[in-house]
């Protein structure tokens, strides 16, 4: 029964990312960016900061990654989202410049 648990656990932290990315709604997410992204973005590669989604070795491939990434940047910058809201940035973003499957 442990081992079931500890299975089962493992399994819901993988799937997590996924099951919360395809819930995400670009609309919200797109003003969360807005507000918490842009400035930082800017800062680094000039204009609106959207170079840093469409450069050419940019490091984004998968939707796990583009998860991983948004949620590295919300705890790095301290924008206190809550994983939904992580979920809803990454569906903008996916949405606007990644199209990722």
């Amino acid at each position: 029964m442990k081992n079931f648990l500890t299975s089962l656990s493992l399994a819901l932290m993988v799937a997590t990312p996924a099951i919360a990315e395809s819930m995400g709604d670009a609309k919200i997410g797109k003003t969360l960016h807005d507000k918490s992204c842009i400035a930082c973005h800017a800062s680094k590669f000039g204009g609106d900061g959207s170079k840093m989604y469409t450069r050419a070795d940019r490091k984004v491939s998968s939707q796990q990654q583009l998860s991983s990434r948004v949620k590295a940047c919300n705890n790095n910058v301290g924008s206190g989202w809550f994983p939904e809201e992580e979920a809803h940035v990454a569906a903008y973003l996916n949405a606007t410049f990644y199209h990722l499957k």
